[in-house]
């Protein structure tokens, strides 16, 4: 594995392996075939994209969305890594460019969609390709028993037999032992190694709540989280665009997000979302699938999926970079009889699966176990512990109720007195001695079981109910066609009335302090902060969204908010300590380093905080543990030996150097500042002069290179004329050369853009 561990810490800075990395990298190199189930934020595509770079020829990922495979690519291509992808947001010379790479062997990671890997044009123009592997991401799209089934995935078993020599592996971050062997059996697998890893997302935090006023509720998710992003999720497009309306006129940045857009509006709000424009998304789960953004806070559904395996991929997307998210499930029964009407026209078996899927996330919503328990013994897997210290029920935010056992008597006995003819909200009303006339004028103010319990409120009544049905006490029968649904009592419910069973109920706890607030621990929740000084944290993030949007890039692809956290937790201000933070590369230090080991020391000088306080690097996508917390307020006692000159006046002094035409290096000594900042200052005074020849900071043939670059794909932003330039000239150099072209004379200028 050495190979392998010098990838990782290579191209991407990690020093080990996590949870069953090795393993799964391990299977690629011995071109033995694979399903890989890993959780959102387990590391699941470096397991395939460290052994592209490793092993000789072309790997070929199948990605389903072409946000996802742009995202994923980019991300590669920051670390050093040559890929690119192929789909149909790209124009023909594009495509040509990369055909022309993978034939010249330049590349190590293709993405492509199935439906395009699989025609027999692309097969054709890959049997010479060298593949050496294919990788099938987002793999439960393949099973019918999976939650996101597409037919166009089940074309993808002619790989085996087409290349009989390359290895197939498949990885998703959710698929029951079902999907997985149906996942094997449709592509055609040999003998395939099964890598399931845990299911449980540690650092989610599981809220259910009953509905009541939705938007008040999503607002103080999103109060909680001030300027941080998240995901909401409908049911409906009307609830979307409600929503998202509501929330945009009460001074939110959210946009919504479903099929009813179009093409334009839906990417231009995913790209907002991508690039930090915009704070929240409010969207039906049309939405997500193709989102690699690791830095999302909070995911609240307004309302409840239809199955588990949603539940867990969509919660999935908060927290991927390993930090604590939240995650909020408003529910009412209304929502399964909406899911249940919608699933009506299946085919009987799919109904009833369907149906089976709609009563495990019932149970769930009712439930009175540990929410992670819940959920990970959904999957078949088994949850160590008893309090996970991250869901409402082991936060203490629902109490059990002390009698439960004399209440559902009551309630299982007004059911049977109403001759199991009557709906949940009946029963609620008479067990609450409700004085409503239709009530009256039938004489159910006379049963024995008229206003048992009326010293609790009717919506309890009604919690209690529907968790007595979702244990399996009483259960629901359609009359009228369906349009109308009675209780009735089961076998285990007459136990209850015997006394033979005692039920679980619970209720709204009182508020206790930071938890009922709906806070983690104090010691969980601020785990990742330890040592973080957030002054610096907010200044790295303004670095980050700069250099983000010049390279027209998401600012997670620059680095993701634990890389900046263990920067501003480590204060490194030389190179070499910056290459030791969590998930920094060598690409990434030449890259990134000058500019963010600057603004580090000037941040330092300014306010006294004490440098260089490395911990070291930390495992592939983990979060860093710091083994030596310390507060945030960690303020040197003396000031850092070399305090730069300020702002102002170096940047005057750089001025009267270019002004006399001296070189970067010579202003970089004068001024003791980065290359990347004295750049940004030679980019200024460009502008300022109006300067149109770029020597001697930038040759002419390096500059004629630009130009003929940028009559391609423009000048708009600069990561197009890197990849255009085969990334062989430095942003720094494109960014000064821009800046000249910005200045030449029209005629000039129109001359150098226009294509002979």
């Amino acid at each position: 594995m050495p190979p392998l561990r010098e990838a990782l810490l290579h191209y991407w800075g990690y020093d080990s392996f996590r949870p069953l990395q090795a393993e799964a990298m391990r299977a690629v190199v011995e071109h033995r075939d694979s399903v890989v189930v890993l959780p959102t934020g387990g590391g699941k595509s470096i397991c395939f994209q460290a052994p592209a770079v490793t092993m000789p020829g072309l790997a070929v990922v199948v990605s389903p969305l072409i946000s996802l495979m742009k995202d994923q690519v980019d991300a590669l291509i920051e670390c050093g890594i040559p890929a690119a992808g192929v789909n149909s947001s790209l124009p023909p010379r594009e495509l040509l460019r990369v055909a022309d790479r993978v034939r010249r062997g330049e590349l190590k990671l293709l993405y492509v969609a199935p439906e395009r890997l699989c025609t027999e044009k692309m097969l054709s123009f890959l049997d010479d390709a060298n593949v050496s592997f294919f990788a099938i991401d987002e793999a439960h799209c393949i099973s019918a028993w999976g939650h996101d089934f597409r037919p166009e995935y089940r074309m993808l078993k002619q790989l085996r037999a087409r290349f009989p020599k390359a290895g197939v592996h498949a990885y998703t971050a959710t698929a029951t032992q079902q999907v997985r062997d149906d996942i094997i059996q449709q592509l055609g697998l040999r003998n395939a190694e099964q890598l399931v890893g845990s299911f449980d997302r540690a650092n989610l935090i599981y809220r259910v709540v009953r509905k009541s006023d939705i938007l008040k509720q999503v607002r103080q998710v999103i109060d909680s989280h001030a300027g941080e992003s998240g995901i909401v999720y409908c049911i409906s497009r009307r609830e979307v665009d409600e929503i998202a309306e509501a929330l945009s006129r009460a001074g939110y940045k959210a946009k919504p997000y479903h099929a009813g857009l179009s093409d334009h509006d839906r990417h231009k709000h995913q790209d907002e979302f991508l690039n930090d424009d915009i704070q929240i998304v409010v969207a039906t789960v049309a939405f997500g699938m193709g989102i690699d953004k690791s830095d999302v806070r909070f995911v609240v559904h307004t309302g409840s999926p239809k199955s588990l395996e949603h539940y867990q991929q969509e919660t999935g997307r908060a927290g991927r970079d390993s930090l604590d998210a939240d995650c909020w499930l408003f529910w009412t029964v209304a929502n399964f009889i909406t899911w249940r009407k919608m699933l009506s026209d299946l085919p009987p078996d799919a109904f009833k699966q369907s149906d089976e899927s709609l009563r495990s996330m019932e149970r769930f919503c009712n439930g009175v176990v540990c929410r992670h328990k819940a959920l990970v013994e959904h999957f078949g897997q088994s949850y160590p512990g008893t309090n996970c210290g991250a869901c409402d029920v082991c936060l203490d935010q629902l109490e059990l109720v002390a009698d439960s056992k004399i209440i559902a008597q009551k309630i299982l006995s007004c059911v049977v007195r109403l001759k199991e003819s009557f709906g949940a909200g009946y029963v609620a009303q008479i067990l609450t001695g409700s004085q409503e006339a239709r009530i009256m004028d039938s004489g159910h103010d006379q049963i024995s079981t008229y206003g048992l319990l009326k010293e609790h409120a009717k919506s309890h009544v009604q919690d209690w109910i529907e968790q007595l049905a979702s244990q399996n006490y009483m259960k629901r029968v359609a009359v009228r066609s369906g349009d109308f649904q009675v209780l009735a009592v089961t076998p285990e419910g007459w136990q209850v009335l015997r006394g033979e069973v005692a039920p679980n109920l619970l209720r709204p706890a009182e508020k206790k302090g930071k938890a009922a607030r709906g806070t983690r621990t104090e010691t969980a929740s601020t785990a990742s902060w330890d040592g973080v000084d957030r002054g610096l944290f907010d200044v790295l993030r303004g670095v980050r969204r700069k250099l983000a949007t010049e390279r027209g890039v998401p600012p997670f692809i620059v680095f993701g908010d634990t890389t900046l956290r263990d920067l501003a937790r480590q204060v490194p201000t030389t190179l070499e300590a910056f290459r030791h933070a969590h998930g920094v590369g060598d690409k990434k230090t030449a890259e990134y380093g000058d500019v963010f080991v600057e603004t580090i020391r000037l941040y330092c000088a300014e306010h006294g905080l004490a440098a260089d306080q490395g911990q070291g690097v930390e495992s592939a996508t983990a979060a860093p543990s710091p083994s030596n917390p310390r507060t945030n307020s960690r303020r040197a006692e003396a000031p850092i030996e070399t305090k730069p000159v300020s702002t102002l006046v170096s940047k005057q002094i750089a001025f009267d150097m270019f002004q006399a035409g001296q070189s970067l290096p010579e202003v970089m000594a004068a001024t003791n500042r980065a290359k990347s900042t004295v750049s940004e200052y030679l980019v200024e005074f460009i502008h300022e002069m109006e300067i149109s020849n770029p020597e001697p900071w930038v040759d002419a043939a390096t500059f004629a290179r630009v130009m003929a670059a940028a009559r391609i794909v423009g000048i708009e932003k600069l990561r197009p004329l890197f990849e255009t330039l085969e990334e062989n000239v430095t942003y720094d150099a494109i960014r000064i050369a821009v800046a000249c072209l910005q200045h030449l004379p029209p005629e000039e200028a129109e001359a150098a853009m226009v294509e002979p």
